[in-house]
């Protein structure tokens, strides 16, 4: 069963987010000052459970779980016989110098390996999770409205691929409920107050590898006498790049980037080893798969090439699998969506190369947690004032896109009121035309 959003329940949705706004938008100013970085964000889900909690306290069926996978929030509303819906936002930060101008920006750092590093949110995570606690106060006033368990998610770690890995690991579906759908958003710098739909392949799959190749170093005037690793990875990086041009279908999207090469300390001093971090992206599992062993294939005939003593040592630091929305819950929540924003609001999203570690939560085996896999969609909202955004040129959303920044630019600030009521409106619509 369906539940259409009639015009009733449309304003019923609207006044109730309406009346949560003031709260929550202090809630996000909160988190936005106070960012912290994966796995650390222990102030943030306390904030975030508090407020959970809170409206616990007045909801018969409601239920906040703290700590799970780590510094995850689990809240559950029981509200009689249905299906189970589970709405998920993240809340991590990322090593930033914020530069937005806010009166709230933040000046918070974290001491890390590589030193104390500024930190900001400037990937939307605190708006994503401040929406999540607009959904459960809006949803937890209209328990008349819908009928089943709403799930709601607060992960830990998306940044790095990790936090949902760790939700599920640690009992989410076994110690919670297991859902029958998977809801999720992301802001983009889209018109604020629209919504964007993709249904089908719609975010890569991506992995993160660090690579070393062993040399035997020496004198730079001596070449003879050492195994020069910057040679060998000069040809890795050179040969790496035939991947995209002479392995990859040319129907099919793939990327392959080395993003570091490190070696050496002076230039009269062959190094013993020399070090790659690549970053990969594709929107196919088994593709993907493909890229990894190419690489791997072409690292080490590079290194017997090149007469390395001992074999590299190649790591996957963090993946995630692609991006699929299922094509008919995506119809049923552009649907609500149309109903409750109008048909005007809405807009058709391009596929995006950048990567979620969401699919996790509907991938029965690449999540983990077995049986059939779970139907899941992910929608994005705008986050570009009026004003601006008629000032960008442009005739296409993403034309318009090209010029705007984009999430983990220093300037980047999904945060303004419109955007905030959207996000919480369209996880409400959208979980109730899921719910009977």
């Amino acid at each position: 069963m369906t539940t259409h959003i009639s015009a009733d329940l449309s304003q019923a949705i609207r006044t109730h987010a309406e009346q949560t706004l003031e709260s929550i938008g202090s809630l996000y100013r909160q988190l936005h000052q106070h960012p912290e970085l994966p796995f650390q964000e222990h102030q943030t889900s306390a904030r975030l459970a508090d407020a959970l909690e809170a409206v616990a306290r007045d909801t018969p069926g409601m239920e906040v779980t703290r700590g799970v996978g780590g510094t995850g929030v689990v809240a559950l509303i029981r509200n009689g016989d249905g299906p189970t819906v589970m709405l998920r936002g993240d809340m991590d930060a990322l090593p930033i110098k914020e530069d937005t101008g806010v009166d709230f920006a933040s000046t918070e750092t974290a001491d890390t390996d590589g030193g104390s590093v500024p930190l900001m949110h400037a990937c939307g995570h605190d708006l994503h999770s401040s929406c999540i606690v607009g959904a459960a106060t809006v949803m937890a006033a209209m328990r008349d409205r819908w009928q089943g368990t709403l799930m709601l998610i607060c992960q830990p770690a998306e940044e790095i691929f990790g936090g949902a890995k760790a939700m599920l690991e640690d009992g989410l579906y076994r110690r919670f409920a297991r859902p029958d759908i998977v809801l999720g958003q992301h802001n983009m710098p889209a018109l604020a107050g629209n919504v964007g739909h993709i249904a089908g392949r719609a975010m890569a799959a991506a992995s993160n590898l660090a690579i070393t190749i062993h040399g035997a170093g020496g004198h730079g005037s001596m070449p003879a006498h050492t195994i020069d690793p910057v040679v060998i990875a000069a040809h890795v990086v050179t040969r790496l790049q035939t991947i995209v041009s002479r392995e990859v279908p040319p129907e099919e999207t793939a990327v392959v980037t080395v993003g570091r090469l490190h070696a050496g300390t002076q230039s009269n001093i062959i190094p013993h080893h020399a070090e790659l971090d690549i970053n990969i992206r594709s929107f196919d599992n088994s593709l993907h798969r493909q890229l990894l062993e190419a690489i791997e294939r072409i690292v080490r005939a590079e290194c017997d090439a090149g007469r390395c003593p001992r074999p590299p040592d190649i790591r996957v630091i963090n993946d995630t699998i692609a991006l699929y929305n299922d094509t008919g819950l995506v119809e049923r929540l552009r649907r609500a969506h149309g109903e409750h924003f109008g048909q005007d609001a809405l807009y058709d999203m391009h596929r995006l190369n950048g990567s979620e570690d969401f699919p996790l939560f509907g991938d029965a085996k690449a999540g983990g947690f077995g049986g059939d896999d779970i139907p899941c969609a992910y929608w994005f909202i705008g986050a570009t004032p009026a004003e601006r955004w008629a000032a960008t040129p442009g005739s296409t959303v993403a034309d318009k896109m090209r010029h705007l920044e984009m999430p983990h630019s220093p300037h980047y600030f999904p945060g303004n009121p419109v955007t905030l009521r959207t996000g919480i409106e369209a996880l409400v619509s959208g979980a109730i035309a899921c719910l009977d």
